[in-house]
């Protein structure tokens, strides 16, 4: 259960993040070796959550990529097909309102064009880059497997314009929040955020879903 009425800062310590935090992920500087996604179950508590921030039942829920340092669902990893079986080739799919907003104001900026204008230029990160949306296609392509249906069909686009363009920085932070490592503009993307979290939450756990504070350390 959720309460939205929540808006206000956060105090004191910050929960555990569970699968990893924005703030780790902020001080890679050079790329680390993409590690293998650590999702975990969605809980009940985590579903309800996401369908606060999204402001709509979720489909096709895999599992949480990543949370936030306030410990609520921030990534999910979602099946590449809905249960209707419309594919749907986003793994790996951001959720937090809050860091959906700082990345739309950093879009604004014009970032993605500097990207875009780097990305002809330099072979290295081309390279790096292709090898995100290889990671990708295959990522995806397991999961198709692991749960028995049908892939995607070859040549279907990986996510935020990989390879070839810069289009969607949600979707390349997403990918480099729930594999770090797995995203050289995903990365980039994320080190220029603010830490968004630090206003609190962005929807709130009703008072019975709260951990005590022994949970929480």
């Amino acid at each position: 259960m959720i309460d939205e009425r929540c808006t206000g800062a956060s105090g004191g310590a910050l929960p555990r993040a569970g699968t990893g935090t924005a703030a780790t992920a902020r001080t890679v500087g050079a790329a680390a070796p993409a590690r293998e996604p650590a999702s975990e179950p969605a809980s009940e508590r985590d579903v309800a959550a996401v369908a606060a921030q999204l402001g709509r039942e979720p489909r096709g829920i895999r599992g949480v990529a990543y949370r936030c340092p306030c410990g609520l669902p921030a990534v999910l990893e979602t099946a590449p097909r809905l249960p209707d079986g419309t594919p749907f080739p986003t793994l790996f799919y951001l959720t937090c309102p809050k860091a959906a907003s700082a990345i739309g104001t950093l879009e604004g900026s014009g970032a993605m064009r500097e990207m875009q204008a780097r990305l002809a230029g330099d072979p290295a990160l081309k390279a790096e880059y292709t090898a995100a949306h290889e990671d990708y296609l295959r990522r995806r392509g397991e999961a198709a497997r692991e749960d028995g249906i049908e892939p995607l069909p070859e040549g279907m686009q990986s996510a935020g314009g990989m390879p070839e363009r810069v289009k969607c920085l949600h979707a390349l932070v997403a990918h480099e929040l729930a594999v770090p490592g797995g995203n050289p503009f995903g990365r980039e993307a994320l080190a220029a955020l603010p830490e968004w979290w630090r206003s609190g939450p962005c929807v709130c756990p009703a008072p019975e879903d709260v951990p005590d504070a022994e949970e929480a350390k």
